[in-house]
């Protein structure tokens, strides 16, 4: 049911996303699936919860601003795909439509958000940043001007736009060595 919801949502976004859709797809009767799902949004919940069971490519190459500037390319690239872009649209868009899969998306990216805040930590344990520095707060940092472009503005978003992200991100983090070492 899961790889038919991912499916229907790569083909038609959440706003085409129909029980019977996926039934079809599936090959089950549409009562198995309202049987077991309230509606499109519990299929989409379900199916975030899978994905974020799947492991994350998180960059290491040895440097905190490399890091971050191939994580926010993953990102961009991600949406960007043919294939998993629409995917990955329809999960945010879902998520602003129902509490449901909002709850499910929150859980998502918290996962995502952790799981990638080894490149601070890493960069701390360099010496690149002071300790303290909250890993998963860079993070958001780092990708949150990409889902502005992407979600809000509906802006294409390129490599340069990535790279920028990534370099701010940067910036505050090392701001925040900055301020902790010139503390009294």
């Amino acid at each position: 049911m899961l790889d038919a919801t991912t499916a229907e949502l790569a083909e038609h976004g959440y706003q085409g996303l129909s029980m019977e859709s996926v039934a079809q797809r599936a090959g089950v009767h549409k009562t198995t699936v309202y049987r077991r799902w309230r509606g499109p949004e519990g299929l989409v919940a379900d199916a975030l919860d899978r994905a974020a069971g799947q492991s994350w490519p998180i960059p290491d190459t040895g440097r905190l601003v490399d890091d971050l500037r191939g994580l926010t390319e993953l990102l961009r690239t991600g949406f960007t795909d043919p294939e998993s872009g629409p995917v990955a649209a329809a999960f945010v868009t879902a998520g602003m439509q129902h509490p449901d899969a909002a709850a499910a998306l929150r859980t998502f990216y918290a996962a995502r958000h952790a799981e990638a805040a080894v490149i601070v930590e890493r960069a701390i344990a360099r010496g690149e940043l002071a300790p303290g520095v909250d890993g998963t707060e860079i993070i958001r940092l780092a990708v949150a001007p990409l889902f502005h472009r992407l979600f809000i503005t509906h802006e294409p978003v390129t490599a340069e736009h990535a790279r920028r992200a990534a370099d701010a991100a940067v910036t505050l983090a090392e701001s925040a060595w900055a301020a902790e070492s010139s503390a009294p």
